[in-house]
């Protein structure tokens, strides 16, 4: 009898919806203060997640969501590299869609 393996589960920092882990990007704050977006997923330090959808990134711009949650200061290059992942991701989730309709 085979055993289903759990799927981890993250809450989107903007829309805080339970999403499993595959489907959000992390931005990690390591020890020394560095904020930066984990591609990997497993680098050391606190993360916070969000999910692909473009008002959850809005709203993360629009009300700073990431200097209220790691209490100090974000650098602006952080916020332009998790949009850039994101929308490379909801890209290469559209094409994905599009290829998987033939």
């Amino acid at each position: 009898m085979a055993v289903k393996k759990k799927t981890p589960l993250r809450m989107c920092l903007a829309c805080r919806q339970m999403l499993p882990k595959r489907e959000l990007t992390r931005v990690v704050r390591d020890q020394s203060g560095n904020v930066s977006v984990d591609t990997g997923g497993k680098a050391a330090g606190r993360g916070a997640y969000l999910c692909f959808k473009p008002e959850c990134l809005e709203k993360l711009f629009k009300q700073r969501l990431l200097n209220r949650n790691y209490s100090c200061e974000i650098p602006a290059e952080v916020y332009q590299d998790l949009r850039s992942q994101i929308e490379a991701s909801r890209s290469a989730q559209s094409a994905e869609g599009a290829d998987g309709e033939d």
